[in-house]
């Protein structure tokens, strides 16, 4: 059996990290739209998928210090 990375792996954080991403993409400027987004360079999509992992790193580090920043 074979898993998709990119599935989430918890199914219930779905939406709020589909939220997050376009969150992320408008601070970026990233044209990111619902659908089809083929027009977009990787460097784009990179950018959007990196910073959301930067993000999500630095709220982990806050929560890990007892300082949720959310």
């Amino acid at each position: 059996m074979t898993s998709s990375s990119n599935s989430a792996s918890v199914p219930e954080a779905k939406s709020a990290l589909n939220k997050f991403k376009y969150e992320v993409a408008n601070e970026l400027g990233v044209p990111l739209t619902d659908g089809y987004n083929g027009n977009l360079t990787s460097k784009q999509n990179g950018s959007v998928g990196g910073y959301m992992v930067k993000k999500m790193i630095e709220e982990q580090e806050r929560q890990m210090a007892g300082k949720s920043g959310l």
